[in-house]
């Protein structure tokens, strides 16, 4: 009789499965020598710096094994902080020499690198976290979805408040029927203004003429992946590249998988049947300072077709009047109009029907936390609450709001909106818009 082999794999699956783990010897795992104890993942991660240094930090219960980073400056701390893991600066050379060694990745390069890192990574059978929004492009965040679910991989997306209580106090309260059929709803942020007189980053700018020397530290090359060469600038980096559209996704792709979350789970959205945008200046460099999108959606499960509005840039829609008189009307923001009321985040308005209402049934598992979900989908539970098949859509529409703000179809969007066939990823009404919905790749990267 022959002998059969449990991959690693299995084994961690399996042992979550019946929720107990038990340490066993490495030879019965098999593989390299040095894997480590059941029960524990192996994590590697691409883009340690910044937002990747916390994501790792929330994991690091599990064994960090590899860090990668094109910019080692950037990344020295979280380097410091793992001494033990193997350091590289070119993501498909880690992936290639460890990928015995790996059992997941968490991603959280810049938005341009987002898509080939994480498919690399599914390819390989790799769990994948990745940073919110998902993609640079709607083509992009659909592949990554079809893959994750080709691959039978556990995935989550970085929009961290879909774990929130506010987020399930939003559904529940709109299931409820605290405010009647939803018809409008409004989402906005300040960014990527900050307060009246800053920037988190700089939007409406032009590409720098100088071209400054690359820091000893970084490999400028790897850190531009699949977007086109242009030369170094620390007009880019670090975290200023969300401005620009070779890199970036702009304010509507940092905020909106986090803001536009529990607007999609509390009214049930699909795709959008069209989305129209105005903004302020725009160049083929960087997004706007400011501008406003708005998708229509189509009636669903007992619900009546809405209209969601973006504003982003320090725009906002009016104060309702049912806000109490005294109370700040924030930077950022979603507020519900039903008719029969409306709801600013999870909170009725006015004060006087908050406390009338009360709280509204539970109907929704509360989360162990974000991170935990996707640790825990890794070895064999539950899907997370944003792995790729609800992220993917989510970032779709995110993401098809930037189409509609492409300094070439400025002019036309006075003139009409962008109809949407969400199933075909189809822009049916101008043809020359569809280029926008995916991107060419430099010479030597693929999705």
């Amino acid at each position: 009789m022959q002998k059969k082999t449990i991959s690693r794999r299995d084994f961690i699956g399996g042992a979550a499965a019946v929720a107990a783990f038990t340490i066993v010897p490495r030879q019965v795992l098999g593989g390299p020598g040095n894997v480590p104890p059941s029960g524990k993942l192996n994590i590697a991660g691409i883009g340690v710096g910044g937002r990747g240094a916390d994501d790792i930090r929330e994991v690091e219960g599990e064994n960090i094994v590899a860090l990668c980073d094109a910019d080692w400056d950037r990344a020295a701390g979280t380097f410091k902080r793992y001494p033990n893991a193997k350091k590289y600066r070119d993501f498909r050379e880690m992936l290639d020499k460890e990928e015995k060694n790996i059992d997941a990745v968490i991603v959280a390069t810049p938005d341009h690198v987002h898509a080939v890192a994480s498919m690399a990574a599914i390819k390989r059978g790799k769990h994948v976290y990745c940073e919110k929004p998902l993609t640079h492009s709607v083509y992009e965040a659909r592949m990554l979805a079809e893959a994750a679910r080709e691959h039978h991989v556990a995935t989550q997306m970085g929009n961290q408040g879909q774990a929130s209580e506010e987020t399930r106090l939003i559904c529940e309260s709109i299931w409820d029927g605290a405010i009647g059929q939803v018809h409008e709803v409004h989402v906005w942020t300040d960014r990527p203004m900050r307060g009246i007189n800053d920037v988190y980053w700089p939007q409406g700018v032009d590409r720098p003429t100088d071209t400054p020397k690359v820091p000893e530290t970084m490999n400028w090359d790897l850190w531009l992946g699949p977007a086109p060469y242009r030369p170094y600038h620390p007009a880019y980096v670090p975290f200023k590249w969300r401005g620009w559209w070779d890199f970036g996704t702009g304010a509507l792709g940092d905020i909106g998988c986090h803001e536009l979350d529990p607007v999609f789970r509390a009214l049930k959205l699909g795709h959008p049947t069209s989305v129209e945008s105005c903004c302020t200046r725009v160049n083929e460099e960087t997004y706007p300072v400011a501008s406003r999108v708005t998708y229509v959606f189509p009636a669903r499960e007992g619900m009546d077709s809405v209209k969601v509005h973006w504003y982003d840039g320090g725009m906002k829609p009016p104060r309702p009047e049912e806000l109490d008189e005294g109370l700040q009307w924030g930077t950022n923001g979603t507020l519900f109009v039903g008719d029969k009321g409306k709801m600013l985040g999870h909170l009725l308005i006015p004060e006087s029907r908050r406390k009338q209402y009360g709280k509204p049934p539970q109907r929704i598992p509360r989360s162990p936390g974000h991170h935990a979900e996707w640790i825990a989908a890794c070895k064999g539970g539950k899907p997370a609450g944003s792995n790729f098949d609800h992220a993917g859509l989510l970032a779709q529409v995110v993401l098809l709001g930037n189409v509609a703000l492409r300094p070439a179809l400025k002019e036309k969007m006075t003139r009409v909106k962008l109809l949407w066939d969400g199933p075909n990823m189809t822009i049916t009404n101008l043809p020359e818009a569809n280029q926008y919905l995916r991107r060419s790749y430099r010479e030597g990267w693929s999705l």
